[in-house]
């Protein structure tokens, strides 16, 4: 793996040797840093709402066949 830093960003190489759903997960993890970094509502409140959408989309995608 190279960390680069490039101007006012990081670029990360990754071989691409590993599970493409692991990575993913990681990317999605830091994206949710990101957005969250900026508000003072708590994570556990954060998560709450995710859990809450997460669980209506199932709901819809079931009624749905």
């Amino acid at each position: 793996m190279v960390i680069e830093k490039i101007a006012d960003e990081y670029v990360i190489r990754i071989p691409a040797k590993g599970d493409i759903s692991d990575i993913q997960d990681f990317l999605n993890y830091l994206r949710y840093r990101e957005l969250t970094s900026k508000f003072t509502t708590s994570s556990a409140d954060v998560d709450s709402i995710v859990a809450s959408v997460k669980r209506n989309w199932r709901e819809r995608r079931k009624k749905r066949g």
